[in-house]
């Protein structure tokens, strides 16, 4: 049995899929009751089963609600999934107070709220599994996303937290943060802007289901992080070993990277206070420029065959080598 927070839309919605497609019991979490009805359709249709709960994550009670009623109708739960954002893209001096304060809510403590639900339920039965969704990001922040940053940050704090906790504890419940790249998401076109472009994600860009991917295999193995894309781990990277260069090249490069050539819709909605109406989809609009699959999350997840590959390929070098002498 599986909850996923900010179900309806982008990399929540192909995660819900992606369990429903697998015969998971799936209780979606979101604000939206256009895109959690589309959502649960979606999911039985794939042959799981679904539980659309109207739930704003920022407000704990909302979401200790909602994880009693996906247990009463599923039973217990085994993987929560802590996926609910949103953003404002904006220069700081340009991001009101109360905006910086929504961000942090719904991206930080939404994740902190998930997680304590679903502890209240794992830590007794010493058992289940919670994968927070987090980002490049979360290690290397970049211009015209302040807020959401900050709150990715402080997911993965509140996050190596926890670990050492449940360490301590000798506990089985398994804890994951998946670090993802760009994703062609709908959140470019319903969440906040400020920018004159059009928000895009800064390239290369990922669908919505090789992060599915992801947090469906960190869901089922012990893996304390799991990066996506080769872009992620060439940021986390980077950032570790040339920090101050970074800070100048996305000075440079992150306002132009994160437009697109066409201005923003003016007056356009957005989801930062209230949801969009209708159904998101998994999908944003760069379906053309989207790789539909990373080489480097299918090596971090296939690690012994990846190995075996390189074992074979060394030993057949060394055969070579010596044929030749």
């Amino acid at each position: 049995m599986v909850v996923v927070t900010g179900a309806t839309s982008g990399v929540g919605r192909a995660v819900a899929e992606r369990f429903g497609e697998a015969g998971a019991s799936v209780g979606l979490l979101a604000r939206g009751i256009d895109g959690l009805d589309a959502a649960a359709k979606e999911i039985e249709r794939l042959g799981g089963r679904a539980l659309p709960i109207e739930t704003d994550a920022s407000d704990p009670e909302q979401v200790e609600s909602a994880a009693r009623a996906v247990e009463q109708a599923f039973g217990p739960i085994d993987v929560w999934v802590n996926n609910a954002m949103t953003t404002v893209f904006a220069e700081v001096t340009s991001i009101e107070p109360e905006e910086f304060r929504r961000v942090t809510e719904v991206t930080y403590l939404g994740t902190v709220n998930g997680t304590l639900a679903a502890l209240k339920r794992m830590l007794p039965r010493d058992r289940g599994s919670i994968v927070q969704v987090g980002s490049a990001l979360a290690y290397r922040s970049i211009p015209l996303q302040s807020a959401y940053c900050a709150a990715k940050h402080a997911v993965e704090g509140f996050t190596q937290s926890l670990r050492c906790e449940l360490i301590h504890r000798h506990s089985r419940v398994r804890l994951s943060i998946v670090q993802l790249p760009g994703l062609n998401t709908p959140q470019f076109d319903h969440c906040e802007s400020k920018m004159p472009g059009r928000a895009q994600p800064v390239p290369p860009i990922y669908q919505p289901e090789v992060a599915a991917d992801a947090v469906f295999w960190a869901a089922h193995h012990k893996r304390r992080e799991v990066w996506v894309g080769a872009s992620t781990g060439a940021t986390i990277l980077a950032n570790r070993l040339v920090p101050g260069l970074l800070d100048h090249y996305l000075g440079r490069t992150g306002y132009r990277s994160q437009q697109a050539d066409e201005p923003e819709v003016p007056h356009r909605p957005s989801n930062l206070w209230k949801p969009v109406a209708g159904d998101p989809g998994a999908h944003g609009r760069f379906d053309q420029k989207a790789h539909r699959r990373s080489v480097q999350l299918w090596a971090t997840t296939h690690r012994g065959a990846l190995a075996a590959i390189v074992g074979a390929g060394a030993t057949g070098l060394v055969a070579t080598f010596r044929r030749r002498q």
